[in-house]
């Protein structure tokens, strides 16, 4: 016999299939929660408890993907875009790029074709490292166990703006975090692109001090959205900019480290090595 909690899974995960089934019609929330024969009030509720972010949030993912695609094809217009994707317009076109992408639907499709990025490699207590910058400050950051992998990941954020092989002030400001006292902290500058959501769970994790861990719920509470467990451990998997965004040190509640996306043995190491330190400053 089913319980309650296999019930409801099994609710959500038929909602799922149906929206990405039908997102094209763009359904309402009542048409969702009929379709899985609960109230509206009630599967708004469970869905996020489940999949960590609401149904309106959930289709407008499954949405802006799909025009993603769209746009990466030259000739395809932001009317396309819109047209195809089931939204009533390139103006919520444009908001929905906004709200989820951090970038208008323009600056997607050209790919950074304005944007003159510098890059580097170098070396850490952790192993090489590609650092990349713009004029605003640094945009990526990320091991490079293989350079020319590491370059054409970075290359595949902006497809289309122009990459220098240069090592810049704002670049070294950001690599004398491994050398230097942490004095220095206040000259690093970032340039990120993410969505709001993305964006306040980042500025989160900086507040978490060196030697210091925390939870996928204590990051979730901090941001005043305490069920959203789930979509906090996808947006620290997003962090673009490793160890200066420090999601080495988010932790499960359980005391398990979790994956971290450039390994577990590294990211022992940077807790070890942060610890050390912060035993030698006292």
């Amino acid at each position: 016999m089913e319980t309650s909690s296999q019930i409801d899974y099994n609710r959500i995960a038929e909602a799922i299939a149906y929206l990405k089934l039908n997102f094209k019609q763009q359904p309402s929330l009542d048409q969702v929660a009929e379709h899985v024969n609960v109230s509206s009030f009630h599967f708004q509720r469970m869905f996020k408890e489940w999949a960590g972010v609401s149904p309106k949030k959930f289709l407008q993912y499954l949405s802006i993907e799909y025009a993603k695609g769209i746009l990466k094809d030259k000739a395809a217009t932001l009317f396309d875009a819109a047209y195809e994707t089931g939204l009533s317009g390139t103006s919520r076109l444009h908001d929905l790029f906004i709200n989820i992408e951090g970038m208008t639907p323009g600056e997607f499709k050209n790919g950074g074709e304005q944007l003159t990025i510098n890059y580097s490699y170098a070396e850490s207590p952790f192993g090489s490292l590609i650092v990349a910058s713009t004029t605003k400050g640094i945009c990526y950051m990320a091991f490079a166990d293989d350079q020319i992998e590491a370059l054409t990941r970075l290359k595949s954020t902006f497809p289309n703006a122009k990459y220098y092989q240069l090592l810049d002030i704002i670049q070294q400001n950001a690599l004398y975090i491994f050398t230097q006292d942490w004095s220095r902290l206040n000259e690093i500058k970032l340039h990120l692109k993410g969505t709001p959501f993305q964006l306040k769970v980042w500025e989160t994790l900086l507040k978490v001090p060196m030697g210091g861990l925390s939870t996928y719920a204590d990051i979730a509470s901090a941001i005043n959205n305490p069920k959203a467990k789930r979509a906090v451990g996808s947006a620290i998997g997003n962090n673009p900019v490793a160890f200066l965004i420090p999601c080495h040190r988010v932790i499960k509640s359980t005391g398990e480290f979790g994956q971290y996306h450039w390994g577990n043995c590294r990211k022992t190491a940077m807790l070890g090595w942060e610890a050390a330190k912060v035993d030698s400053q006292q």
